[in-house]
């Protein structure tokens, strides 16, 4: 009996809901089925992101500020819809299911998206001079929308549960298999990036070259034969039981605290509410004591017979402590958004400047979104050098395998707003150059090379590396861990808010520095404005956003050493569940 129970997973079922063999699912060949699926995603998402601006100012005909803004709005919902596909899997769904059904839905988006580009009905007359563009009408848009936030949505479902169901495969109880998990996520944190090397070189070419309704159908091909290959290891699975979802948990605690609010904590604390297992116990601390009014035990709590406690009106410390653990890590999350704007940046107005330069080697013309390359070449370079190179150094240096999550956050905001800095002037030498052509510049290449922009695309990019495995690491290891989903979902809100952000400063910097009658920073034409000003802008909001960083991190209470460095090896096994 204990000989066949070893070859089970104790939290886990087949297919057939059979407590799960070992020896026939999970491992690294489901693992791979699974994660598959999220490489294609990531191909088709960022391809067609990194290359969207130029579509929509060179064909729809739109600003350059709305064309920016429509590409932001677009990452940002995808991201933002992480979170409902979380609630859908925690809660009704699973995880299998729920990556069955929005990869269907983003191939769809795909798929329309390669359509209408196809049809000249939906997409505006060609210019035959400088003031005879017409703008797509509210029609050709309405369609352009349905198919691009179709793909948003299939996006959020897929990145809200892929990463957790490839995790599933592997039993974290076992020492061989945790290991097994931790080194497949670090090697597909690599091919991860390779994908969206591929997404920014092969595929903006066959958009620039051959034609974007080629492009857009081969994303919409190889996430059919993805969602084949995924449905094929459907029996191979581990499925684990969903616990609720967390959104619920939290807001059980609020509600119970707040019918609450009135009453006074007891002096002593052992007399609140707990219910939870002696070994899955979270001490109570004295943050927040608004919130362990939810632990007050009182008449009409209870439920059947005064068995079972109403979540709704009491909560046990551990679950409120669940909560206060969250709660301490908003300053660390409100101050990594801006981030996140910056990166915005790299693949919407950089991306535009690059489509005014000088992009040839030779007789080869580099597409304007294929510069996004040096963004993930940056990337690829400061992880393979931080992994051989500064973690042994500073192993041996401090006794620590590298720098801790909260100093990579660091690393990357420092990182970030010297890049904005180095944008600016990057824009002022390619404007100046603009100014000297006068009336020429706005229909010639400028006599500029479009490797000026390197070096803003390498110092976004390396903080990239630093920022996205720091966030990712701190929100896994310092949440509880009934949570991890939910601070996962955290982590890319962030991303989320910072493209909306971005949209944001673009409508409030063209309002403003256009009131006067002027095209302002932001004008239709970016030889006309003053994108190095905005740069600035973001390159002084970014030192501001730092300072207030510093003040959180100093500030912020870490769980004891001893939980973060069990969490270590997931977080670090976790790093390419979500790549951008």
């Amino acid at each position: 009996m204990d000989g066949k129970m070893s070859w089970t997973v104790v939290d886990a079922v087949d297919y057939k809901g059979l407590p799960a063999d070992k020896s026939k699912t999970g491992g690294w060949v489901p693992a791979a089925l699974i994660l598959g699926i999220e490489i294609v995603e990531r191909l088709s998402t960022m391809g067609i992101a990194v290359n969207l601006v130029t579509y929509l100012i060179g064909v729809m005909h739109l600003p350059s500020a709305t064309s920016a803004n429509i590409v932001t709005d677009f990452m940002g919902t995808s991201f933002l819809l992480c979170l409902l596909g979380g609630f859908l899997a925690d809660s009704f769904l699973g995880r299998y299911k729920t990556i069955a059904i929005f990869s269907v839905v983003q191939a769809l988006g795909t798929g329309l998206l390669a359509t209408f580009t196809k049809l000249p009905q939906l997409r505006p007359p060609p210019c035959h001079t400088r003031n005879s563009c017409v703008q797509a009408n509210g029609f050709q848009l309405g369609i352009f929308y349905v198919a691009l936030y179709l793909i948003a949505l299939g996006t959020g479902g897929l990145k809200s549960s892929v990463s957790g169901f490839g995790t599933d495969q592997f039993d974290e109880k076992d020492n061989k298999e945790k290991t097994q998990m931790a080194y497949f996520f670090n090697r597909f944190f690599f091919f991860i990036s390779l994908g969206t090397l591929m997404a920014v070189t092969v595929l903006v070419y066959i958009q620039d070259e051959v034609g974007r309704s080629w492009a857009y159908g081969l994303c919409t091909a190889s996430m059919v034969i993805a969602i084949l290959v995924f449905l094929s290891g459907t029996t191979r699975y581990r499925y684990k039981k969903s616990m609720g979802s967390p959104v619920v948990h939290i807001m059980q605690v609020i509600v119970a605290a707040a019918r609450k609010r009135k009453m006074n904590v007891p002096y002593d604390v052992s007399l609140l509410y707990e219910d939870a297992p002696e070994a899955s116990r979270i001490q109570h601390t004295d943050q927040f004591q608004l919130l362990d009014k939810a632990a007050i035990i009182t008449q009409g709590d209870f439920e059947n017979n005064g068995s079972v406690p109403n979540p709704w009106k009491l909560c046990s410390v551990t679950r409120v402590e669940e909560v206060k653990m969250m709660v301490r890590l908003l300053p660390i999350w409100a101050t990594t958004i801006l981030f996140w704007t910056t990166y915005a940046q790299m693949i919407t107005f950089s991306v535009e400047q690059a489509s005014t330069m000088d992009r040839s080697i030779g007789r080869f013309q580099i597409p304007a979104g294929s510069l996004t390359v040096f963004f993930v070449a940056a990337i690829l370079i400061t992880l393979g050098v931080y992994d051989r190179f500064i973690m042994p150094f500073w192993k041996k240096w401090k006794g620590q395998p590298g720098f801790s999550n909260l100093q990579r956050i660091a690393i990357g905001l420092v990182l970030s707003t010297v890049g904005m800095a180095v944008a600016a002037l990057a824009e002022r030498k390619r404007l100046s150059v603009a100014k000297k052509m006068g009336g020429d510049a706005s229909r010639a290449t400028l006599p500029l090379s479009v490797f000026l922009l390197i070096p803003q695309f390498f110092l976004v990019g390396s903080g990239e590396a630093f920022i996205y495995t720091g966030q990712l690491d701190f929100f896994i290891t310092q949440s509880p861990k009934s949570m991890k989903t939910m601070s996962t979902g955290l982590f890319l809100t962030t991303l989320s808010l910072g493209f909306f952000v971005s949209s944001f400063l673009v409508m409030v910097v063209r309002k403003v520095t256009g009131s006067n009658g002027g095209q302002g920073w932001l004008a239709d034409k970016i030889n006309n404005g003053r994108l190095d000003c905005f740069y600035g802008l973001l390159a002084v909001l970014g030192f501001i956003n730092f300072i207030v960083y510093v003040i959180c991190a100093v500030w912020y209470k870490p769980k004891n050493a001893k939980s973060a460095v069990q969490m270590e090896t997931i977080g670090n096994g976790t790093v390419a569940e979500e790549r951008c």
